[in-house]
């Protein structure tokens, strides 16, 4: 196919080595804080896990898939929907019926932006919801990236 061009591109997106750097720092950070056992997630920006890992003592329900995939579904913050809970509850309700459970209305889920593009999610779940998203934002911080919304 002489002269064809390629008709996609590719995306910027969480590696492993970035999903591993960010799961050791939230790891390092539970353990450095004496916090409660928690559950991570980091997912690519197509939704799809990257890593995910539950510390010994952690529940097994946890909702850190959850508020990862919120915080991508939004492309923001997962605290941004929990907001959004407070005035309009139905909405949110429909939004958690509609994506079958995958988005859960609280703080912990954070976007890992790069040049301005989410690029991908973290979540932590275990602690409380401040403490989960202080160490989702710790481990984005320690893999060299932002979080926060994505500049589109």
């Amino acid at each position: 196919m002489t002269g064809s061009k390629v008709l996609w591109h590719t995306t910027m997106s969480v590696d492993g080595f970035v999903a591993e750097r960010t799961d050791s720092a939230c790891a390092a950070g539970v353990a450095r804080r004496s916090l409660k056992p928690v559950a991570i997630c980091v997912l690519n920006p197509g939704g799809h896990v990257i890593v995910v890992k539950r510390q010994d003592g952690a529940s097994f329900l946890r909702s850190d898939i959850a508020k990862a995939w919120t915080a991508l579904s939004l492309g923001a913050p997962s605290r941004a929907l929990a907001a959004m809970a407070e005035s309009g509850p139905v909405f949110v309700s429909s939004m958690v019926t509609i994506s079958e459970g995958r988005m859960a209305p609280a703080a912990a889920g954070a976007t890992v932006v790069r040049d301005g593009t989410v690029v991908g999610a973290v979540g932590v779940s275990g602690e409380t919801p401040d403490n989960d998203e202080a160490l989702a934002v710790e481990g984005i911080g320690a893999a060299g990236l932002a979080w926060g919304e994505s500049a589109s």
